[in-house]
């Protein structure tokens, strides 16, 4: 398995990805969408989820198919990001049929960032436009760290960011991740030097240093996260997309979103807290047939878990300084 030319979700033909972000505000909003509706399922292990349109994903719900995908900062104010997305998708004509009218689907997940310094005081929600220009900026090249979702993220020590990394297996399948990073706990081992996720390191992609050589590394240490905001407990969550060109089912995207955790549990520690809010959405765009859909679909999950540490660490080395930020960057 070896990177795609990008090394991002959308080495994935067909999948866009737009970011819009508000420096003022420090939070932001990533949009994922396709050239057509896509099957989508999604699985929860975090104890603090805030989540829209989630139960549809379910295998036995009725709707085959959504339009797009949003991550965005601003706990639940910025669940409205997903209404902006969908503004946009109806001016187009897109959405799901009924009878005359269109409904675009546009599930959504959110971090919270609303203690990271930025101005949290607007009059009017400003999500649902950050959603709406993300959509329009959607497209294959998109910049990770402190762009879109990953604009305020935090981690335990350092500032996060948006991630993403793809693989391509064996058979010509293509799969890749995108996260925004907000963890309650650290992606970097004590000394902040060596990612969780360096054993899945693929050439250089966050730095290259390799595996903290060290044992006994397990514990959790301060966060200076909790410090920050006086141990207040939520202000955290990891939310991802994880994707392949497969033709899968509902209830395949569902396994392959269960497989893609193992990614967050190699990268973070702790993970899956009661405080985070862990959502993984998984996508399928079904240009490509399984042609053993058993073997193949445990090599998609796996080469999911792959993409999701690897875009984890990837979007905290990525990370970028701004003016008042609450927490350093990894690469300062």
């Amino acid at each position: 398995m070896t990177p795609g030319p990008r090394n991002l979700i959308t080495d994935i033909a067909g999948l866009r990805v737009g970011n819009d972000q508000d420096e003022t505000l420090k939070s932001g909003t990533t949009v994922l969408t396709a050239d057509a509706p896509f099957v989508t399922s999604c699985a929860v292990m975090g104890g603090a989820p805030g989540s829209r349109e989630t139960d549809l994903l379910d295998p036995d719900k009725t709707a085959p198919a959504v339009d797009a995908l949003v991550l965005s900062g601003g706990s639940a104010f910025g669940l409205a990001a997903a209404d902006g997305a969908m503004a946009a998708l109806r001016a187009e004509g897109r959405g799901f049929a009924v009878g005359p009218a269109r409904v675009p689907l546009v599930p959504a997940a959110i971090i919270f960032d609303l203690v990271n310094g930025g101005a949290k005081d607007w009059a009017e929600n400003p999500y649902p436009a950050l959603g709406h220009r993300a959509y329009a900026a959607a497209d294959v090249g998109f910049e990770i760290g402190s762009h879109g979702a990953g604009t305020g993220a935090l981690t335990a020590m350092q500032k996060g960011g948006l991630g993403s990394a793809s693989l391509v297996l064996e058979s010509g399948l293509t799969v890749g991740a995108l996260v925004a990073v907000n963890p309650m706990g650290s992606v970097t081992t004590p000394g902040e030097r060596h990612f969780w996720a360096a054993p899945y390191e693929i050439g250089a992609e966050f730095g290259g240093l390799g595996p903290d050589p060290r044992g006994g590394l397990g514990a959790m240490t301060a966060s200076r996260k909790s410090a920050l905001i006086g141990g207040v407990a939520g202000a955290n969550t990891t939310i991802a997309v994880v994707a392949t060109d497969a033709a899968l089912s509902k209830a395949q995207a569902k396994r392959m979103a269960v497989a893609a955790h193992d990614g967050i549990g190699r990268a973070i520690l702790p993970a899956h807290s009661p405080v985070d809010g862990d959502l993984i959405f998984a996508a399928a765009t079904g240009a490509r047939p399984l042609g053993d859909p058993v073997g193949e679909l445990a090599q998609i999950g796996h080469a999911a878990a792959l993409c999701l540490a690897r875009a984890i660490a990837r979007g905290v080395f990525a990370a970028t300084p701004r003016d008042g930020d609450a927490l350093p960057c990894y690469s300062t």
